[in-house]
């Protein structure tokens, strides 16, 4: 590859896993695109990973085209490949929810189709060549806005940063929450994290008890949405940067150990978009629960 021939393994990989990075930088305090990863780390809080966020939400519209389109043009007849592929996807998820939730909701089902397609479309793109989409947007960047070949980072796997999985996982958080002051009421839903799990009848034991609940409770509380975003970050990060260290081998060789990775790739990626799916389904269903 042309990009190794310049570029160490350390920095070849310290490219790939360098985010296209918009925000202010702290020296000039201009708003401007990172030309390093020193720089963008630099920018903190006030920066926005920009292909990230482009493909997410690209990939969010490709996912809401493709259904309305099967959906206009539905068969009752024998359907063709498409159609029968997202019909299998619908009542795939249909029996999900219908297995796992307890509640009544008619947001449940549609919220879940969207999570496993939309996480599934943000993995599959690990599947794509590692030096393809970036080395296209390269030539982009050197010949229609004079950069640096160097200096232009472009990572096309939204579910290998954090702030996509974090905030994906937050907004399951927020609805968590939604779901049991509905259900429950406010003081239902602050009895759960200052009641259980050690109950009293006496209310000075109540009492007692009551700091020690809510810090059990709080950090289980608070550890759901963590766990759901790191989960899936670090599965895709380790994936994406397995196939990084391949490109660093021979050509022969990493023909013989990329496909095999690719095909077994296939599986952690519809994994991924099925756990972050389920447990979402578990947590609302537990909010939507009484007792």
């Amino acid at each position: 590859m042309a990009e190794q021939q310049t570029l160490t393994s350390s920095e070849y990989i310290s490219h790939h896993l360098t985010h296209l990075t918009y925000g202010k930088n702290p020296e000039t305090g201009s708003w401007t695109i990172a030309h390093d990863a020193a720089e963008a780390k630099a920018m903190g809080f006030n920066s926005v990973n920009l292909d990230s966020l482009g493909w997410s939400i690209g990939l969010g519209i490709v996912f809401c085209a493709l259904f309305w389109l099967v959906a206009r043009r539905v068969t009752a007849g024998v359907p063709g490949g498409l159609q029968a592929a997202i019909e299998m996807i619908v009542e795939f998820v249909d029996t999900s929810v219908r297995d796992t939730y307890h509640g009544k909701s008619k947001l449940i089902a549609p919220l879940a189709l969207t999570i496993f397609v939309w996480i599934f479309l943000m993995n599959f793109m690990d599947l794509i060549p590692v030096d393809f989409i970036p080395r296209a947007a390269q030539w982009v960047g050197v010949n229609f806005f004079g950069a640096d070949a160097h200096s232009v980072f472009f990572k096309v796997v939204p579910t290998t940063d954090p702030n996509i999985t974090m905030g994906m996982s937050l907004s399951v958080f927020v609805l968590i929450i939604f779901f049991s002051i509905k259900e429950k009421g406010v003081g239902g839903f602050i009895g759960e994290l200052t009641l259980q799990p050690f109950s009293a009848k006496n209310k000075l034991l109540q009492l007692i008890l009551i700091p020690i609940n809510f810090f059990l409770e709080i950090v289980v509380f608070i550890a759901r949405p963590i766990s759901l975003a790191l989960r899936l970050f670090g599965n895709m990060y380790a994936g994406e940067l397995i196939f990084i260290l391949i490109c660093l081998l021979p050509w022969w060789l990493q023909w013989s150990l990329s496909v095999p990775w690719a095909i077994f790739h296939i599986l952690i990626i519809s994994l991924q978009a099925f756990i972050f799916m389920m447990l979402t389904i578990v947590y609302l269903s537990m909010a939507s629960e009484k007792h």
